[in-house]
């Protein structure tokens, strides 16, 4: 991949977490409704042709049985997930400081985290071109297995602020 061609960078929140007494929140598993919906999320990914080369994913417990299940949709197409503990307490800056370090042969990148910071940073990169109704959709309300598909031209590096064209804001469930 040249410098020019479209890059995607897709940011997907994890998939519904159960609340179980005593577990603390980096451990948290998915509710059962969490478990039934996630795989809709992997499917939603092959059906718009969103496969993605390379996967960022907190290393929280919730986020990584959402990759899983998102995987299982992908099958073959997946790559192998990079965990990255830094996602779990990341800012704003922080995360786009951790997307700026992906290689740019990296055509489709794939986020998959928490709130607020993923909803903060789809606002941040959202550029004037956007569509509308998408960045209208993700800055009201950004639920579980919230997904933003944002395209740009720029490297991964170069990723700041206005960067990026929101192309989608899906909540992918049976």
């Amino acid at each position: 991949m040249n410098a020019a061609q479209t890059r995607r960078l897709i940011l997907m929140r994890h998939a519904k977490a159960d609340y179980p007494l005593g577990v603390p929140d980096h451990e948290r598993p998915l509710a059962s409704r969490g478990n039934r919906e996630a795989p809709a999320a992997g499917a939603w990914l092959v059906e718009n042709d969103l496969i993605p080369d390379y996967i960022i994913c907190s290393d929280a417990l919730r986020t990584r049985s959402t990759c899983a299940w998102v995987l299982s949709e992908l099958g073959e197409k997946g790559p192998t997930p990079y965990i990255d503990s830094r996602i779990y307490t990341a800012s704003v800056s922080a995360l786009c400081s951790i997307i700026n370090e992906v290689p740019d042969t990296v055509g489709t990148l794939l986020v998959i985290g928490h709130q607020p910071v993923l909803q903060e940073l789809a606002l941040r990169l959202a550029s004037a071109d956007s569509d509308e109704e998408a960045v209208y959709e993700l800055a009201m309300n950004y639920p579980t297995l919230g997904t933003t598909v944002l395209e740009t031209g720029h490297p991964y590096s170069h990723l700041d602020a206005r960067d990026a064209k929101v192309t989608h804001f899906a909540v992918p469930r049976p």
